[in-house]
């Protein structure tokens, strides 16, 4: 399995999209997510969300159809 990186998003949605790839079984995983909190900044932080490099293509389809990724 070779990570790679479906998009960057706010926090909230960096915790839906995952339960939405889940749904067509496309693994994924949240990187950043916990990047300074101590400080309050992680609202300006944007999240990664990671699959694999193989469900790629699928899950850019998947978010693209929900709305997108920040750029």
């Amino acid at each position: 399995m070779a990570l790679v990186e479906l998009g960057r998003f706010n926090r909230q949605e960096a915790f839906i999209v995952p339960g939405r790839l889940e749904d067509e079984e496309i693994p994924s995983f949240v990187f950043d997510a916990g990047a300074s909190i101590a400080d309050g900044s992680y609202l300006l932080i944007p999240v990664r969300v990671m699959v694999d490099d193989e469900d790629l293509d699928a899950a850019r389809a998947i978010v693209d159809a929900a709305g997108g990724a920040t750029p």
